[in-house]
């Protein structure tokens, strides 16, 4: 004899197949209990091992650290992204800042130093200027 289940056909009276919102919460609520059930083991072995031992306590960090890592990456990842975008969008207009400073820097050598290539020039080019005689 089958058992007649107190929740409603998932395929519904009308052939679509939706979630009734009670599933929903009853999901959520059992991804809490289970949140909730690793924190308090883990409460639990730390509080045994600061009791017995308290250097295993590094060690015990890291475990948990590695153990969240694969859910906690990605949105720190998410979250990151958007400031590593602007650090590099920064960077590349401070590194064109930069290029654009140094051309202005090395226009003004190169007209100083043609400037004083011209007056060289000039120096060598002038006629000498005679001293006018005595007694005139």
């Amino acid at each position: 004899m089958a058992k007649k289940s107190d929740r409603p056909d998932p395929a519904g009276p009308n052939g679509q197949g939706t979630a009734a919102p009670a599933d929903a919460a009853e999901a959520a609520e059992n991804g809490n209990d289970v949140l909730l059930a690793t924190a308090a083991t883990v409460g639990v072995v730390a509080v045994g091992a600061l009791i017995f031992e308290a250097a295993l306590l590094p060690g015990m960090v890291l475990g948990v650290c590695a153990v969240l890592a694969p859910k906690a990456l990605p949105k720190i990842g998410g979250a990151l992204n958007p400031l590593f975008k602007s650090t590099v969008r920064g960077a590349y207009v401070l590194s064109e800042k930069a290029k654009e400073m140094a051309a202005e820097m090395q226009e003004q050598v190169h007209d100083i130093v043609a400037e004083v290539k011209s007056e060289a020039d000039a120096k060598v080019d002038a006629p000498p200027t005679r001293a006018a005689p005595p007694g005139a």
